[in-house]
């Protein structure tokens, strides 16, 4: 038994698919085949039910799985141990953020910290929030840009910004004459929004939930995989939704979708966080990491809280 082999393990119960599992790791799917037949062969279990459709961890695999991310998050916290005692700002950085954050700030954040930390390249994943703080209980990833709430324990939590939320309609709606927008405008159309495991989707459903939580059937409510893939409905006219105001300047230019701020003093919101382990033994690099977020020109919609000290989760 060896790290790899726990690695790959923790993977393939998180992917459900062997395949993706290997590309998330950067081997090829029979190498890791093979290492996790190896560890069941070592343990006389089964770990996965291997099915057409997806990959099952066995009850005792389950088991197995935990405490191999145990052992993982060890590990990792043994080489943390060692970096700690080089240059903070020398060396790679695992980011993640959540998918309605990244495409809006992390390219501005790798242009900030390429000029104040060369030697700290950035090393990019985008996910869902949930998987994104197991990546950092284990120590996959070194950090992440998420939305609050962020309940899990272990964590610094170093607030980056507030921002508020924006509506989109069809170009030629009759909200679209309208130069700011209610609560009570969106709740009467039909919804279009991220499907679920966004945090900003739930975001979006508090903020309207008489609204869209009240259409049990989903007769007013369309669900897409990406902001991108919303705004082309809502300019073919399926509905109107909400987006955060960092990616409105993307949007602006479509002809066929009016972006529109909320009426004072009722705008949804939300607080973008930097998070990262207690134990991580690198707080320079966290820091400049703040200070790449402070050096991007403009997030449009967003009042920065770098200036709050970071506290823990």
């Amino acid at each position: 038994m060896n790290l790899t082999e726990l690695k790959y393990t923790v993977a393939v119960a998180q992917e459900r698919h062997f395949g993706h599992a290997a590309e998330k790791c950067g081997v090829s799917q029979p190498s890791l085949s093979v290492a996790i037949r190896k560890l069941e062969t070592e343990l006389g279990i089964k770990i996965f039910e291997r099915k057409s459709v997806e990959v099952t961890p066995t009850p005792i695999g389950l088991i197995v799985v935990e405490r191999a991310k145990k052992v993982l998050e060890a590990a990792e916290a043994v080489k943390e141990c060692a970096a700690g005692g080089r240059d903070p700002l020398k060396g790679p950085v695992r980011l993640g953020a959540i998918f309605t954050i990244a495409p809006y700030l992390v390219p501005g954040l790798v242009a900030a910290v390429k000029k104040t930390a060369p030697a700290m390249p950035l090393i990019l994943s985008e996910n869902l929030t949930v998987n994104l703080l197991d990546e950092l209980r284990t120590g996959t990833i070194d950090a992440a840009v998420l939305a609050l709430p962020v309940d899990q324990p272990g964590l610094m939590i170093q607030p980056l910004y507030d921002e508020d939320f924006v509506a989109a309609v069809p170009a030629d709606h009759q909200l679209a004459q309208k130069d700011v927008i209610t609560r009570e405008d969106i709740k009467r159309e039909s919804m279009l929004i991220l499907g679920a495991g966004h945090c900003f989707r739930d975001q979006v459903l508090d903020f309207c939930a008489d609204g869209v939580r009240s259409d049990p059937n989903g007769k007013k409510r369309i669900e897409g995989s990406s902001l991108q893939t919303i705004l082309y409905m809502v300019a073919q006219g399926l509905g109107v939704t909400i987006l955060p105001a960092s990616s409105a300047p993307y949007y602006r230019a479509n002809a066929m979708v009016k972006i529109i701020p909320f009426e004072k003093p009722n705008i949804p919101k939300r607080r973008v966080v930097l998070a990262w382990r207690k134990s991580y033994p690198r707080p320079a690099a966290m820091d400049a990491l703040k200070k790449g977020v402070e050096a991007i020109a403009e997030l449009y919609g967003c009042r920065l809280l770098t200036s709050l000290p970071a506290v823990a989760a």
